[in-house]
């Protein structure tokens, strides 16, 4: 999960980036769009990796799924990245809505992300000796 932290600060920084060239009227980088889209997918598959880790983990040691909110919070995250994804590839001029939908769902992912990071805190708690 830390991995994927790293990964959503830096598509935070590529992207708010982006937003304050656009503000200021300046020219991108050629390189950093393709960053910021690289960037997501990386963690497109990290969330896909991390669930099923964790649908493994925990069908391993208790044989079934469903034993606290952190499955919830995770399905709710991989969800959200998934639309984050999704309005990002409908952004261009003749929809201006799909960038504001998009800043907005990832404001949304963060909060889930502090969601999922705490209740799997939670769960890591109940591995420990």
């Amino acid at each position: 999960m830390g991995l994927a932290w790293v990964v959503f600060l830096l598509l935070a920084i590529s992207g708010g980036w982006m937003a304050w060239l656009r503000w200021k009227g300046l020219p991108r980088p050629d390189w950093l769009r393709p960053l910021h889209y690289l960037l997501g997918a990386a963690i497109a598959a990290l969330v896909l990796v991390l669930l099923a880790i964790g649908i493994v983990g925990t069908l391993g040691h208790y044989g079934s799924l469903g034993h606290s909110i952190h499955l919830t919070a995770g399905l709710a995250v991989v969800d959200l990245v998934f639309l984050s994804a999704w309005s990002a590839v409908q952004i261009s001029p003749a929809r201006p809505w799909a960038r504001i939908l998009h800043i907005s769902i990832n404001g949304v992912l963060l909060l889930g992300f502090i969601w999922v990071s705490l209740t799997g805190w939670q769960v890591v708690q109940k591995y420990l000796p």
